[in-house]
């Protein structure tokens, strides 16, 4: 149906870009761009020796719009995929405008000198977009992506109205490394400590980071003790759906990654901010990123589950009076690497940057404009989850996560 360029060739680039090869009928030409273009060469190899489709590769700068701007215009793509990291996300869409083509993210923007994580920017793009004619789509990984695609299927067919939502994010995996990030290091540490917050009564509630926490009994999983912290999806759903009360993210984490974490921030190995060591100027997190293994090398030892998934309480579509309903996936690393050679993480968030890519190719996500997921028609991408390697599943529960 569509040319595709995708930016970026990391752990989440390499499942994506093979989950889009695998759909042909949709996904006619790819292009996959990185500033380091061997990684993009491993990628193409893989994607040709497994699914026998040829990917081509090029070198970009994705900070340079000019550039962006020639390749998107050499290549004819109709939609870029964007998984390069969030800093670069304001030059993309840049190029995009200037280039006449669709957009597509899984990570709201961030400054680069600031662990801020919010819309605003991004939102701001809306009226040029329209005027345009082009559609831009936020956030379509899991969570921020499937999360809130959750949220609306439940809005759609069981809530009439959500009053308050709880976002899970359960890692169940295993291997044999002493510390090492789910995901990106530099971005997973950013998030990970910087103040938690949580939508409650029309205002933003903070709480010092890594310090609220309660035990879940995750399917699939087990028992395993999820800590607050703040996600982007809060936002924007909060802002979408008014009617929300309270808006939680909630993420697991083993007692050992938390001290390792705080160890590295009280040394200031977690600074974003520059610093001058022996002559050179140096941000440390970033040269802390050069020391910790890539979780994309990691695919092969990793063992064990994620769960991903929303509970929401609300009042029920058949009268019944207020319900709470769990929507969730479970996805094993071990099958995600058989399949592309991805861990789960990775997998969980290339595939719905796929799937979302093809609403837009499809022609379903089409209205011009700078959209969120949970501002669009959730079936197809559901009907597309269950058929593309992220089953969901749906159950009542008594009642919302009590903390």
């Amino acid at each position: 149906m569509g040319k595709v360029l995708v930016v970026g060739a990391g752990g989440v680039a390499h499942a994506a870009v093979h989950k889009i090869a695998m759909n042909p009928d949709i996904f006619t030409e790819i292009t996959l761009a990185s500033r380091t273009v061997a990684k993009c060469h491993a990628i193409a190899k893989s994607v040709k020796e497994r699914f026998g489709v040829e990917i081509a590769t090029v070198e970009l700068d994705a900070m340079d719009v000019v550039q962006t701007v020639d390749l998107i215009r050499e290549t004819g793509a109709e939609l870029l995929v964007n998984l390069a990291l969030p800093y670069q996300d304001l030059r993309l869409m840049d190029a995009c405008l200037e280039a006449g083509c669709n957009y597509l993210d899984t990570a709201n923007y961030e400054p680069e000198d600031e662990a801020k994580f919010e819309y605003h920017w991004q939102w701001a793009y809306q009226e040029r977009f329209e005027e345009q004619g082009l559609t831009a789509i936020l956030g379509s990984g899991f969570d921020p992506g499937v999360t809130s695609v959750f949220a609306t299927w439940l809005k759609k067919h069981k809530l009439d109205t959500i009053r308050q939502i709880d976002i899970l994010d359960a890692n169940g995996g295993q291997n044999d490394q002493a510390f090492a990030t789910n995901f990106n290091p530099e971005i997973n540490l950013r998030e990970v400590l910087a103040e938690a917050r949580h939508w409650e009564n029309g205002a933003w509630q903070p709480t010092p980071p890594m310090t609220r926490k309660v035990e879940f009994d995750f399917p699939g999983i087990g028992p395993k003790n999820m800590y607050l912290m703040y996600h982007e999806e809060l936002e924007s759903l909060s802002t979408h759906f008014p009617e929300i009360e309270r808006a939680r993210f909630w993420m697991t984490f083993g007692d050992a990654y938390i001290t390792h974490a705080k160890v590295l921030e009280n040394v200031g190995m977690t600074r974003i901010d520059p610093v001058m060591h022996q002559g050179v100027e140096i941000i440390p997190i970033q040269f802390l990123k050069t020391l910790l293994p890539d979780p994309g090398d990691l695919a092969g030892e990793t063992k064990g589950k994620a769960c991903i998934g929303d509970i929401a309480t609300g009042e029920a579509k058949d009268g019944s009076g207020e319900k709470t309903f769990y929507i969730y996936n479970i996805c094993d690393h071990e099958e995600c690497f058989r399949e592309v050679g991805s861990q789960a993480v990775s997998y969980t968030t290339g595939v719905p940057a796929m799937i979302g890519a093809a609403q837009v190719l499809k022609g379903i996500w089409n209205s011009p404009g700078v959209w969120n997921m949970e501002q669009l028609d959730p079936d197809d991408f559901m009907d597309m989850l269950n058929a593309q390697g992220l089953p969901w599943q749906v159950e009542e529960l008594d009642g919302p996560v009590a903390f």
